[in-house]
């Protein structure tokens, strides 16, 4: 009976590439569908193995090449793309970072996806089942991202997902629900026992969201200081 159930689970588990495929187009079919999008998130920064920083708030995407990222807990900050420049706000320092889009080595951007064309192969050589990293959700599964080597020339407004890209020595996972295709959780690792956690709920697709929520007017006296956001939070 043992082997006879272990068969079942191995002809019903999602293990080929082109399971893993049809996952992808099911995702990228559900956000593409919608020009703005709302959810909320709570995001973990680790170091080798060690939480350092949780936070929480409401993540905002809209195309083409749109972000804003409203925290609220444990303090307010915002970090938002306008399409061509990258800002990072601190309220409690009268300061906001400046960096071009296209330069940003934020671990936020390979999100710049939902923003974009959905087009996961913009950021992904090939997409796989993970082993390696299990799902907070039972049912749901985790695909691994195989990042490519290079950000292309011709990026522009019109392909975010070109324009914000991960590193090449990234890996990036995926947490989706299989039979909607919802994002549920994003992890960025990289060299040097670093890792990203996004974890996203609430879901609202096409929400009533206006036009200036993506631009950023630094306040007075909050000083500008151009520099590259490398983790996210500098």
């Amino acid at each position: 009976m043992a082997q006879v159930l272990c068969l079942l689970l191995m002809l019903l588990a999602p293990s080929s590439a082109k399971d893993a495929g049809k996952i992808v187009i099911r995702m990228e079919a559900r956000y593409r569908s919608a020009k703005t999008l709302q959810a909320t998130f709570l995001e973990r920064y680790v170091e080798n193995g060690s939480v350092v920083r949780t936070e929480a708030g409401t993540a905002y995407f809209r195309r083409p090449g749109k972000m804003r990222w409203e925290y609220e807990r444990p303090e307010k900050d915002l970090f938002l793309v306008d399409g061509k420049t990258a800002w990072f706000y601190v309220p409690a320092d009268h300061t906001v970072t400046r960096v071009p889009a296209r330069q940003s080595g934020d671990l936020r951007t390979p999100l710049a996806l939902l923003a974009g064309q959905m087009k996961v192969s913009r950021i992904c050589s090939h997409v796989e089942f993970s082993d390696a990293e299990k799902p907070l959700v039972e049912s749901d599964v985790v695909l691994r991202c195989l990042v490519r080597g290079e950000k292309q020339d011709h990026a522009s407004g019109e392909e975010p997902e070109n324009t914000l890209a991960a590193g090449a020595n990234d890996a990036v996972f995926f947490e989706v629900a299989p039979d909607s295709g919802e994002l549920a959780r994003l992890i960025v690792r990289q060299a040097g026992g670093i890792s990203v956690e996004f974890r996203f709920e609430n879901w609202r697709f096409d929400p009533a969201v206006p036009d200036w929520m993506f631009h950023f007017e630094p306040p007075p006296g909050v000083a500008i200081v151009n520099g590259e956001l490398a983790d996210g939070k500098t």
